[in-house]
Formats: structure tokens, sequence, C-alpha cells
């Protein structure tokens, strides 16, 4: 039956280098612990599909409870998990395997009745194969190469799957939770530790103490469905479900799927299904997830966000401090006992991008927060007075690399036009990118600490912090990189001393202009301040 209340298959290494293989009661008590290091069976990309899911499982059955502290004991995780099946005494929708067609297993939507069988045609061996990565033209990831796959390997497949998923071909609808069947699901968060434990305790108390917002926020329903795999389904448009009809920590299924043990050998059947299990495609995404970033610039309407590949850069994340354009999700934001406590934070930021029949990446950021950061970023909703003067200083950061680029990349064109200005191509500013993108990296590395630093610091002297960053990372840089493009890129001999000079001079001349550069912050052309 492979019941995960009772049976030990989810492996975990544990702090001091221990290993075991432990129940889902038992992950709880050790995790509340802060004893997992790890989960040697979940990928990357399976990470906040494992994380949200212990964190909604939790708070519903801590509310449906009335509890609002977990427990530290393992038979106690096991009655209030319990608690939100009581009409399963056998824990069938906690069993990975249930022959009965017509009742759930873990993940698995029951059909309204056996003779359904017959819609479960298409067989996969794998778990690999099951997940959502497009894997089939072997690039980066092979397809479908788990062959001794354990238990646990189907577990995070499925949760995956069903938790995380878009469009995929007829027949196959993806969540709710995103913004049409080629976005995704990115998910952010506060920690005060990005260990396990910490992380996933925080955004279990987050989550109890932003219930309410989320019926304000949303049609939700409190006494509503919370465990969709727990509901027939037979993939008809008439069974697909409101918004009105789950609970604020609702964990949705998107697949018609079972699992089957064959000689001690997992392996999965399909069906296709004419409609989304859940009729939100209106919604853009709208559906009450407490991990989702808010787009507020279309003028159409607010939508999920949809995170595009090259992932939680500087210049992006920057921008999602602003609140005209961006809503926080209410895990973003600080609890009352964080607010009280006034410390330094971590910002956790993950996603996978999905493409058009192919998988973008996956992308997973953290940021540390000093306290007077994590406040501002905190209380995005709440005081946007504090968010406002961090983002617009962001932003004038940013801002001051364009610049600096556009500068760079014009002094790189002139070095590839052989010094000749006016003579330059568009396939000479087709050799700027690389450099370009080098300082990018090279503000990439401190960018949210120096950030910070400024943010810190009175009035008085945030110009001087920022004229230093400036001068140093920015400058600085620009010039080597210049130095480094005149070394690298083809010139002939007799042009390339009047190319690197007037390269120079170019880069020089418009770092000092009083329109386009940093008047004032450099004292002499060519001088290392």
């Amino acid at each position: 039956m492979l019941n995960i209340l009772t049976e030990p298959l989810i492996r975990v290494s544990l702090t001091g280098g221990a290993a075991d293989s432990v129940s889902l009661p038992e992950t709880y008590a050790w995790l509340m612990a802060d004893t997992v290091e790890t989960f040697p069976a979940l990928r990357p990309h399976q990470r906040h599909a494992w994380h949200a899911f212990l964190c909604q499982l939790a708070a519903m059955a801590l509310h449906r409870a009335g509890q609002s502290e977990p427990p530290a004991d393992t038979d106690a995780w096991a009655a209030l998990l319990r608690g939100l099946t009581p009409e399963w005494p056998q824990d069938e929708p906690w069993q990975l395997v249930v022959e009965d067609l017509t009742c759930p297993a873990f993940m698995q939507p029951p059909a309204g009745s056996a003779a359904k069988t017959a819609d479960y045609k298409s067989r996969v061996d794998t778990p690999d194969e099951l997940d959502m990565l497009v894997t089939s033209k072997n690039h980066d990831l092979k397809g479908a190469v788990v062959s001794a796959a354990q238990a646990d390997d189907w577990l995070f497949a499925l949760l995956t799957l069903q938790t995380m998923e878009g469009f995929s071909g007829a027949g196959n609808y993806g969540i709710a939770k995103m913004n049409g069947g080629m976005g995704n699901r990115p998910a952010f968060s506060l920690t005060p530790s990005a260990r396990l434990g910490a992380h996933i305790r925080r955004d279990m108390a987050a989550l109890l103490e932003c219930r309410q917002a989320l019926l304000a926020d949303y049609p939700m329903t409190s006494g509503g469905i919370g465990l969709l795999w727990t509901i027939p389904w037979d993939g008809t448009a008439p069974e697909a479900l409101t918004l009105n009809k789950v609970e604020p920590f609702y964990i949705e299924v998107c697949r018609r799927l079972r699992l089957h043990n064959a000689a001690g050998r997992l392996y999965a059947r399909r069906a296709s299904s004419k409609a989304a299990r859940m009729a939100a495609k209106a919604s853009k995404g709208l559906a009450g997830d407490p991990w989702a970033l808010i787009d507020r610039r279309d003028k159409k309407g607010d939508k999920v966000l949809t995170l595009p590949a090259g992932g939680f850069t500087y210049r992006r994340v920057s921008g999602y401090l602003d609140p005209a354009n961006w809503k926080t999700p209410p895990l973003l934001q600080l609890t009352p006992a964080e607010e009280r406590a006034g410390q330094g934070m971590q910002l956790v930021a993950r996603a996978t991008v999905r493409g058009q029949g192919k998988t973008e990446g996956y992308y997973e950021r953290v940021i540390p927060l000093r306290a007077k950061a994590a406040r501002a970023v905190g209380m995005l909703r709440q005081a946007a007075a504090p968010a406002d003067e961090l983002g617009n200083i962001a932003k004038a950061r940013v801002g001051d690399v364009a610049k600096v680029q556009r500068i760079l990349s014009h002094a790189i064109q002139v070095f590839a036009a052989r010094g000749d200005a006016g003579k330059v191509s568009p396939e000479h500013r087709k050799v700027t990118p690389p450099f370009l993108n080098r300082l990018d990296q090279i503000v990439e590395a401190g960018f949210f600490d120096d950030l910070q630093t400024e943010f810190e610091a009175e009035a008085a002297e945030r110009e001087s912090i920022r004229a230093e960053w400036q001068r140093n990372t920015l400058v600085a840089n620009a010039r080597q990189i210049l130095n480094a493009a005149a070394d690298s890129l083809p010139c002939p001999a007799i042009y390339r001393y009047k190319a690197r000079v007037n390269a120079n001079g170019l880069l020089e001349g418009r770092l000092r202009n009083s329109k386009d550069g940093f008047p004032g912050l450099l004292d002499y052309p060519g001088g290392t301040e």
C-alpha cells in the first residue's frame, strides 16, 4: 500500500551525517526539530513543490484542529493529518498505490466509477518521465533514466507534476496557480534561516497568520475542499472546481493518473481530461497562491508573475520592490512576531521556467536581508514609505549600471570600427553583449549588499556611498572590460593604436559628460580615484 503516514518511505539526511527513511509524520517531527539537512531524492526543481505541500498541509491540519503551534512528536502529527481525511479510515488518500480506482490515492484523484479504468491507457515506467520537466531531446537532463526508483522518487514526481505543471498538449491541462498554460509558478517568501526546518516552520506560521487575508482577497471558502485528490474526477468540464469551492490552503491536482505496483516495481498509468480540474483560466493565475507575486502593470488587470528565462536577476528583483507595479505575496510579508523581533531575514525566490515544448531552466536565489531592509521588504503592503525608499535606491542603482553599459557599449563599438565612430555598423554592435554581460555579472555579485549599505546609511552619507560604488564597481570595471575587449577583438595592427585611444577617449569623455554621464564623479581624465 505504501502508506506515507505509517511507512518509512521518505529518505532524509540528518544533522551529523546520519541517514534514515521516515514516514510523513516523522518528517514533520524532524523538520520541527530542524535536524533535516536534505532529502536525497528531492531534485532541485522539486523543492518548492515539496516545501509548499508541507506548509499548506500542516497549516490546513493545524487550522482544522484549532491549533496554532505545530507538535513535536510523530503521533501528534499523524493524528493531525488523519484529521483531514476522517472519511477514509483505511488511509487511502495517504497511500501511493490503491488498486480501487474509485478510492483516492496520494495525489491521485479517484474516478467516478470502476468503468473508467479504460481511460488510463498511457503507461509511465519511471518517475522522471512522469515529472514536469521536458527532457525529450535529452540535451541537459536525460529522460526516463531513473529505472531503480524508490517510493520517494515517485512521491516527489507526483507532487511536482500535480502542483506545478502547465498545459502540455490536448487533454493535459495545468494548475490554476499560474498565468496561462505556458506560465510558471514562481515562489517568494521570507525566512529567518535557509535551513529546511526553519523555513518550513516559518511559512507554516505565516500561512496561519494570513488565512483571513486570503479569504478577503479571493472568493475561497473557509470550510471548502482542501485536498483536491480526494474528490472524484473523470476529467469532464462540469466537474471543474471554482475558487469558491476550495479552502485557502487547498492543494490542487491537475492530472488524472494512478500508480501501480508490479512485484515491487512502481509504474503509473495516465488518463487525459476534457477540461482543467479548476475553472480558473480567466483568473490569470490569481487563484490564492500565497507565494505568488502579482503583476499590476497591465491596464487589462492584475495577473500572476510569469518569470522569464534568466531568472531572478538583480534588475528583476529590484523592479519587484516597486509596490505600484507589483503586489507582494502574503509569505513575503513579516509576521507580527517578526515585526516585533526586528531581525534580519532571507528572501528566498524559486521558479522553474517553462517554454514552448521545452524547459527554460530552474532558478533559485537566496538574498540575505539585514534588519532594516527586511522590514522594508516585509512591510510592502502595510507601509509603502520604507519600501518605496529601498525600491527607489535600487531603481537608481540599476539606472547607473544601464548608463555605464550604454557608454561602454559605444566605446567597444568604436574600437571594433577601427576607432572611427562614424563607421559603427550593426556588425560592430553585435560584439558588445558578452562584455556588457561581464559588467552585469560583477554588479550582480554584490548588488544587494551594496544596496543595503546605502539604504542603512544616514541621508547625508548616501551620496558619497553611491559615488564610491559608481567609481569602484562601475567605472573601474568598465575600464578593465574595455581594455579586455581591445585585447581580444580583431583589429588590423595598423589601426589598433588609433582604435584603442579613440575608444578609451570616448569612454572617459562620456563618463564625465553632464548629459548622460557622471559629472563631478571623476577628478581627472583617466584617473583612478
